[in-house]
């Protein structure tokens, strides 16, 4: 790292910080801390849905995966991404816009009281923010590697650096300051990528090849879409955990959802989010695929780092540590934002008699608390990260495996086909993935496809099959799922 390096990460990082404080001064209340008062224009909400949906562990986990493997990296976890949001442009972001617009929530677990009853809602609040500690630990813990790798700084400290930042701006500034950092580091992960793809187009120069001419080169393999590790099986049943997660699985996506106008521009939202998701990653991950003709690493999960630590030159580094940086914190800030909703509206009021009574700005201070106390969990564990599997353990199997038994009754549970579907459905479908999981990962072993696969399937046919048995639902569900067809009737200007 070279001086000008540690400058550009300093500037950034004061940047950030600085967002926050501006951020701060926009909110007036709960409802613009969680949901930026519905205010947010469709261009930021889909940048920000872009950028909070991935984060360094494609520069650490699936770079490795590009390194040993190839494109496959990019057709099984990042294209799902693109499909499941296109998808949810149409099916389910507008109405988490009309949950908004009709009920007024500020969290996505919010209407599941009515829709289903709320031991369903704190079944679900509850194993959600669970999982959610466990998933943002894993960021932490990624970026931290890339730390460690670039500067020598221990992986405790880099995770402590960069939780502490995102504390500042998303404590103050809450969704606002959320996509508003999301889009500085959008903009300056763009050049930071741009100047990783030049540096290996010079790179592969010299060697002889070129950008569109070094994929024969490759391996056997690493042209391939799909591969033994990652069959088209896994591939297709990712492809629905995907479209669960990114459509309001991940809390944090279906906050910027609610957060937009309309239901139009909701819509909006999700399509240029989609079109990110299809084209950047690619930009991304342009030079992982290139890797195995560059360098020679240990561990696959080294090669970005390496990469950028051998061919770019003094400031661009460090620019390109920023770009990492944005995706991990950009990612855990919207969950905290997301989390600390979920608790402080749907979990405190049920635990603590004295929260239902809260004024409003008792729960914005709520929130920015229950924000602190998640990000410190989190962080906690992930300094122990590597007990727990690894990161990409963690990323693929726990989530991925857990996010449909979680998400399914949620999302499932605002379409009209499934309105007769009540908490006996949703409760089963629920435990049904959870039990699933645990049988196939620690129980009997099975390869890591298997243990993704089972429990988003099983889930999804309980959901359906008991909801059909029981047909349990309240009558409330008749009616909100009949609301979240139509956008309200506009308010009459006044005279």
């Amino acid at each position: 790292m070279h001086l000008w390096d540690w400058v550009v990460i300093a500037g950034y990082l004061l940047v950030m910080i600085g967002i926050g404080v501006w951020a701060h001064r926009q909110v007036a209340g709960s409802a613009d801390f969680f949901t930026a008062g519905g205010r947010m224009p469709w261009w930021l909400a889909g940048v920000s849905h872009h950028m909070s949906g991935y984060s360094a562990v494609v520069f650490v986990a699936f770079a490795g995966v590009a390194y040993d493997q190839g494109i496959v990296s990019y057709v099984v976890f990042m294209f799902p991404l693109a499909f499941g949001t296109g998808v949810g442009a149409f099916v389910f972001a507008p109405k988490w816009n009309r949950l908004r617009a009709h009920y007024g929530i500020a969290s996505p677990l919010e209407y599941l009281a009515q829709r289903f009853n709320v031991p369903t809602q704190q079944v679900m609040a509850w194993s959600g923010s669970l999982l959610k500690v466990f998933d943002v630990a894993a960021k932490w813990s990624a970026v931290a590697l890339l730390l460690n790798k670039f500067v020598g700084i221990p992986m405790a400290w880099g995770i402590v650096i960069t939780a502490l930042v995102t504390l500042v701006y998303c404590t103050a500034g809450g969704l606002w300051a959320d996509a508003l950092t999301e889009l500085g580091q959008f903009v300056i992960q763009a050049v930071a990528a741009i100047g990783m793809i030049v540096a290996v187009a010079i790179a592969l120069h010299a060697k002889g090849l070129g950008l569109l001419s070094f994929w024969s080169a490759l391996p056997p393999g690493h042209t391939s879409p799909t591969t033994s590790d990652y069959p088209v099986y896994f591939l297709l049943v990712y492809l629905i955990v995907k479209t669960f997660e990114y459509n309001g699985g991940m809390w944090n996506l279906a906050q910027r959802y609610i957060a937009t106008p309309s239901a139009s521009a909701a819509r909006r939202t999700a399509l240029l989010s989609s079109a990110l998701y299809l084209v950047w990653p690619i930009v991304l991950m342009l030079p992982m695929f290139a890797g195995p003709l560059l360098v020679q690493v240990a561990d696959p999960e080294d090669v970005y780092a390496e990469m950028a630590m051998q061919f770019l030159p003094p400031g661009l580094l460090g620019l390109v540590l920023v770009g990492v940086f944005s995706h991990t914190m950009a990612m855990a800030a919207s969950d905290a934002t997301a989390i600390s909703a979920v608790i402080t509206r749907d979990v405190l009021p049920r635990i603590w008699r004295r929260a239902a009574g809260f004024s409003d700005a008792q729960f914005l201070k709520a929130g920015r608390v229950l924000t602190f106390v998640f990000v410190l969990l989190s962080v906690v564990i992930a300094v122990n990260a590597e007990n727990l599997g690894g990161v990409l353990s963690i990323i693929v199997a726990w989530v991925g495996a857990l996010i449909g038994p979680i998400s399914i009754p949620m999302i499932l549970g605002m379409l009209r086909p499934f309105r007769h579907v009540g908490p006996a459905g949703a409760l089963v479908s629920w435990a049904g993935g959870l039990v699933t999981f645990a049988v196939t990962k620690y129980g009997l072993g099975l390869v890591e496809a298997v243990t993704v696969v089972s429990p988003v399937l099983v889930s999804l046919l309980l959901f359906v099959g008991v909801g059909a048995l029981r047909r349990d639902a309240p009558p409330e569900a008749e009616e909100i799922t009949a609301a979240l067809t139509r956008d309200p009737e506009p308010e009459p200007s006044p005279a």
